[in-house]
């Protein structure tokens, strides 16, 4: 284990509760073993951790979160990302391959949306001139967390939300079958109608999307 992670490793097994453990683990389908941690202890703990152990560089941040992806507990997983996140400074325009890596590894919704928030974000809009080349890829990718990301990576953009993206990311995806595929394009339509409902609404009406993503997208717009 890399020394970085020891301190840490203690923290979360002192913290460790079988009953939370459980729970999280069910709540995941089984696929994943937990310390049992609830998130806000978590990230207290995290949180101290990366301020009293600063990173070198960014070879050992990415060690680091490499090392974490492997290790079996989700809560790894969780630390890496927030970690990943607090150190942004150190980031560069490679660090997209990282990110891209651990999209695809032990991927589920709670990892992949977590990186979309904590990283996607703050790194296309560092880079922008990557959007197209390497969102297109995720897009037309047979991987569905790259294409859910594809979808999701401007949520937090609002009125920079670039919709004529967002509509062909959207419709090439729009037959999918897929339950986390369906959701994403509501939720990405439903984020977006905080800055323009109008825009998600004439959306809706004129192209043909699963009634799931429907129901999804107009929450907010019903709602108000």
């Amino acid at each position: 284990m890399h020394t970085y992670l020891v301190p840490i490793t203690r923290a979360f097994r002192q913290n460790a509760n079988a009953a939370n453990a459980a729970g999280a683990e069910a709540y995941l389908l089984n696929q994943f073993t937990f310390f049992g941690l609830k998130t806000p202890g978590r990230r207290r703990l995290c949180r101290e951790h990366y301020r009293q152990y600063p990173v070198s560089g960014l070879t050992e941040l990415e060690a680091i979160v490499r090392e974490c992806f492997a290790l079996p507990q989700r809560e790894y997983q969780y630390f890496a990302i927030e970690l990943f996140a607090w150190h942004k400074k150190q980031w560069n325009a490679s660090v997209i391959g990282l990110m891209e890596e651990c999209l695809v590894t032990k991927s589920w919704w709670d990892s992949v949306d977590h990186i979309a928030s904590e990283w996607l974000n703050d790194y296309f809009r560092l880079y922008p001139e990557n959007i197209g080349t390497v969102t297109g890829k995720w897009n037309r990718s047979a991987n569905i967390w790259l294409q859910r990301s594809s979808i999701l990576f401007q949520k937090k953009f609002r009125k920079d939300t670039d919709t004529e993206l967002l509509t062909r990311y959207i419709l090439h995806c729009s037959r999918s079958k897929e339950f986390f595929i369906q959701k994403a394009i509501g939720w990405a339509l439903r984020e977006y109608s905080k800055t323009d409902p109008e825009w998600v609404s004439r959306f809706v009406q004129q192209h043909p999307l699963p009634a799931l993503s429907i129901r999804e997208a107009i929450k907010r717009i019903e709602r108000e």
